[in-house]
């Protein structure tokens, strides 16, 4: 009898959970998990972050092509921002109920000085959107800018399109790189669990429960409030606009989801995205579209961080929010997340313009920088989860799958 070989989502939760073990044993010697372990994740990153440009440069283009007609480009992007808006707007609203309901952060005190944190500029939504447009695309390319890489790819796509059959040698281009990365990706994406594990295991060495102690009850709720979020919000999206039920949903998307989770890098996901979406049948002209542009604006598990640390922070400087200003902040994180896309730390940077808004003390996000990189993998899992229920939602609208 032939023995079953396991799944590669099984095998990438065992990774982890070997990950995890590894790091609660070396605890007393970060130093070790971060020289002797740490370096394959940062390799396999590297090979990721590697084919990331190349391949959502190329989809794009391909998918803009595929779609073929400017007016269901123009269709299908607004769906895909409604969707992300509004998925956005009840990640927030969620953050802020649960903040509310458990009381996050009421008789908390505060031990020593706060730490200070540098906060990168916030170029506002205006020069967002006129940034967009690259002045150098080129530069772009090479620095990595993922809203004006994918500003020029879909102008490109769309020149191709004008010119028509002269425009054919272009797009078989195009679509070779594009199957190239695929292929490319599908062998980095066996070394998966590997990376897994070579991921979580300084974390975990590093920070241990001390990190998390003080502040569990925001751990706690970040997490619980960003499964809440993907269980109600994406299965029943998914569910009443494809028909796809959350059992199926969750399993087809596990593994982009656990990659998400350890490598807290949504544009790193972008290939476990693809396969994912791919794998619940959304055609590759709405997927390569969608996808890409998800990976830069979507900030639905972020929203939930910038709620509940908002009430947090709040709280321990004993400022009583009014409704009002809980309204005010679900719409800044709303609007703010586009407001942020791209901007390196851009969590920071979104916290920083939710505390304005409602006149909490800047100095609060030092109480929770500390925590940043535990609580920043669960948010970033779930931004994922969200751009994979996005693509499957515009897909079946479009009534395009394969």
């Amino acid at each position: 009898m032939k023995k079953k070989k396991l799944s590669m989502p099984v095998k990438t939760m065992i990774g982890l959970a070997f990950g995890v073990a590894a790091g609660l044993a070396l605890q007393n010697h970060a130093e070790l998990a971060k020289a002797y372990i740490g370096p394959f994740g940062t390799l396999f990153l590297n090979c990721i972050k590697m084919i990331v440009v190349p391949m959502v440069f190329s989809s794009i283009i391909v998918g803009v092509c595929g779609i073929g007609d400017a007016k269901k480009i123009g269709r299908i992007g607004g769906k895909t921002m409604l969707y992300f808006l509004c998925t956005t707007a009840c990640a927030a609203t969620l953050g802020v109920l649960a903040s509310n309901i458990l009381d996050i952060g009421k008789g908390f005190e505060i031990a020593g000085d706060v730490a200070e944190v540098t906060i990168p500029e916030n170029p506002g939504i205006i020069n967002t959107l006129i940034n967009i447009i690259p002045a150098n695309p080129i530069q772009a390319l090479a620095n990595g800018e993922m809203l004006q890489i994918i500003a020029f790819a879909i102008i490109i796509g769309g020149g191709i399109m004008m010119i028509g059959e002269k425009g054919k040698p272009i797009y078989r281009a195009f679509d070779s790189l594009a199957e190239a990365m695929y292929a490319i990706t599908g062998v980095i994406m066996k070394f998966t669990p590997i990376a897994v594990f070579a991921l979580i295991a300084p974390i975990v060495a590093e920070n241990g429960l001390k990190v998390l102690l003080p502040l569990i009850s925001v751990v706690l709720a970040v997490y619980g409030v960003c499964v809440l979020h993907a269980l109600i919000v994406y299965s029943t999206s998914v569910k009443i606009f494809s028909g796809i039920g959350p059992r199926e949903f969750f399993r087809k998307s596990a593994e982009a989801i656990v990659f998400a989770f350890t490598s807290a890098s949504s544009s790193a996901t972008l290939p476990y995205s693809m396969k994912s979406a791919e794998d619940l049948g959304v055609s590759e002209p709405v997927r390569s579209f969608v996808l890409p542009l998800g990976s830069t604006i979507n900030m639905d598990g972020t929203a939930i961080y910038q709620g509940i640390c908002a009430l947090f922070i709040a709280n321990v400087y004993g400022i009583e929010l009014t409704l009002v200003q809980q309204i005010t902040i679900v719409l800044t994180c709303t609007f703010a997340s586009v407001g942020a896309a791209g901007i390196p730390g851009s969590a920071m940077v979104m916290l920083s313009m939710v505390l304005q808004s409602v006149g909490i003390p800047l100095e609060g996000i030092g109480l929770v920088a500390g925590i940043d990189r535990i609580t920043d993998m669960a948010p970033t899992a779930t931004n994922i989860t969200g751009d994979i229920a996005c693509s499957v939602v515009v897909g079946a609208s479009e009534k395009e799958s394969e």
